[in-house]
This record gives C-alpha cells, sequence and structure tokens, in this order.
C-alpha cells in the first residue's frame, strides 16, 4: 500500500494518527504533497516504517531544516518530483496548476497533489489523481489522508 498525505501545517496529532495508520496499513512507501511548514512536524514521520516521498509546498518556508529532517526519512525537493515506485510512474506536485499538462504527456499511472485541503480522486485515462485532503483539518475541521493500492490503484480516504 501507498500512504499518501499533504497539508499537514503543524499539526503533531494529527500527523502521529496518519503514521499509525500508515504502519497499520503496512504502507511500503508514504508521499507527502507538501506544506509541512516546520521541521519539527516532518520529524514525527521518522516513526514510519517505510520511506517518505515529498514536495516542499508554499508554507514551508524552512526548506533547509526540512531537508535536513529529511536525511533519514526519503527525499524531499521542488515540486514536481517524478520517480519510479514498483514499475508505477508517479508524479507529485503541491499546487495543482499544470495538470492538464502532466495528463497530455500520458507518462504517469499516479499524480498526487495537495494545496486545495480538500480530498479528491479519480481516474482519467488510467491515470489516478488524488489529493488527499488536509492531513492538519485546519480548515474543514477534519483531518484526511489516503491509502492506495499501488496494484489496482483504487483508493481510500481516511478521517483522522
Amino acid at each position: 500500500m501507498i500512504g499518501i498525505m499533504a497539508d499537514s501545517h503543524d499539526n503533531l496529532t494529527k500527523i502521529k494518527k496518519a503514521v499509525e495508520i500508515f504502519n497499520n496499513e503496512k504502507c511500503s512507501l508514504v508521499i507527502h504533497a507538501g506544506d509541512f511548514v516546520a521541521p519539527f512536524a516532518a520529524k514525527e514521520l521518522d516513526k514510519l516504517n517505510c520511506q517518505v516521498k515529498a514536495v516542499y509546498g508554499n508554507c514551508d518556508g524552512e526548506k533547509l531544516g526540512l531537508k535536513k529532517a529529511f536525511s533519514t526519512l526519503g527525499e524531499i525537493q521542488e515540486s514536481p518530483l517524478i520517480f519510479e515506485y514498483n514499475k508505477i510512474k508517479i508524479l507529485v506536485l503541491h499546487v495543482p496548476d499544470r495538470l492538464d499538462e502532466y495528463m497530455v504527456e500520458k507518462k504517469f499511472n499516479i499524480i498526487v497533489y495537495g494545496h486545495l485541503h480538500k480530498p479528491k480522486a479519480e481516474k482519467k485515462d488510467n491515470v489516478l489523481i488524488i489529493n488527499p485532503g488536509e492531513t492538519c483539518g485546519w480548515i474543514s475541521g477534519k483531518g484526511t489522508i489516503a491509502i492506495v493500492d499501488p496494484k489496482t490503484l483504487s483508493w481510500e480516504f481516511r478521517e483522522l
């Protein structure tokens, strides 16, 4: 399973709950689509039993601190992050402003984005496009994450 989260905005309680769910689901990868905010929030992901791939969000100002926090976690970089995982091509963005362009390229199996704080997923031309919503719950009042089955590209949103 692949765990997906975004927009955690320093909410340690929700991040801890997300880590617990990802570990219980035996996720072999967690993707964070940006807006940790502070490096101490990223350090909570040290308790995951898998690697993390992430992009910076528009609220991630302390990038050097986040990069240092990721030295034991996995990888964080500016958006877009493109990688292959078990023969699945994945694109990770924070702001979904170029989704149409990426869809035209037809190079990805999964496109992950954040920023909008609303969970949304759809399959379009055999591509899963997914926003896990806001992990923090600050705007909507409920934190959410997503779990994706990499074999079927099916997904489930989980409330924290």
